[in-house]
């Protein structure tokens, strides 16, 4: 995600308001639902609050980022916006880039080397970055979700439960998407201040502006 400056710099717009809200939103709302997961699944060990405050707050709070998980879909599938999810279609383009910058992330960052990855409108994510992305929000995101949404009523979800393995499956599958989304968020801040200067794509993601280097005339 870091690039290294080295010389004038232009100012393009990549992350919409909708976009931001829907970030910020998603962002505070995964740290509360992990911190009020910690409290129900270790009340024992835990005492930020009440095991009732904290199953009635991870239950509201679920609901929530389940509705700005479709205004997000949405926004994407009825705009151009869309093409940043696009895959590369040539595997052979997709497997150097992948390789370009595992090398970046592996040692080139250490040295002081470029981003391979240059940032415009329509090509906000590198591609390791764009397959994660695909990954996490299609498949991880909906099925910490769907899982969550079995747990909060497993007497009128009974035969989804059970289609789905029991309880213990269902509630194995949420905790290991709880775990991914923790380290996520911790692994998440890190990258992003890789950029230069540090605090480059924290504030891109405020005002939507990203700074990349210009490209020569």
């Amino acid at each position: 995600m870091a690039q290294q400056a080295s010389g004038a710099t232009e100012r393009i717009y990549v992350h919409p308001l909708p976009v931001r809200v829907w970030h910020w939103i998603n962002a505070l709302g995964f740290i509360a639902l992990i911190l009020t997961g910690i409290q129900i699944r270790y009340v024992d060990l835990v005492g930020l609050m009440s095991f009732r405050t904290a199953v009635h707050l991870h239950n509201w709070i679920g609901f929530l980022l389940i509705a700005n998980f479709f205004i997000w879909l949405l926004f994407y599938l009825f705009t151009d916006k869309i093409r940043v999810y696009h895959p590369e279609l040539s595997p052979m383009k997709h497997f150097r880039g992948t390789l370009r910058q595992l090398r970046y992330y592996g040692y080139g960052i250490f040295r002081g080397d470029p981003n391979p990855h240059h940032v415009s409108v329509y090509r906000k994510f590198n591609p390791l970055q764009s397959m994660a992305y695909q990954i996490i929000m299609m498949l991880v995101v909906p099925l910490q979700f769907f899982t969550g949404l079995l747990l909060w009523d497993l007497h009128r979800f009974a035969g989804a439960v059970q289609l789905f393995g029991g309880v213990r499956v269902v509630a194995t599958v949420h905790v290991l998407c709880f775990i991914f989304f923790t380290g996520f968020i911790l692994v998440h801040p890190y990258l992003a201040s890789l950029a230069h200067p540090p605090s480059r794509h924290f504030k891109a993601m405020i005002t939507g502006y990203e700074e990349v280097e210009k490209k020569p005339d």
